[in-house]
């Protein structure tokens, strides 16, 4: 079985964070959690399209 190692994203708790996703996609959040695979609970995001409006998703679990 393989052993995930935790990610040293204990800094960015409580922090604005922005992220580039796959398919071009982009979200803008507060880091709320993670986990040793690197699923992120992200609050308050919000979802930015390019040369569009803005999405308020809430939270998400990336």
């Amino acid at each position: 079985m393989i052993k995930a190692h935790s990610p040293e994203l204990k800094i960015f708790m409580g922090k604005k964070l922005s992220l580039k996703l796959n398919g071009g996609r982009h979200v803008q959040g507060i880091l709320w959690g993670f986990d040793p695979f690197m699923n992120l609970v992200i609050g308050e995001c919000v979802e930015m399209a390019a040369g569009g409006p803005q999405n308020n998703t809430g939270m998400v679990v990336i």
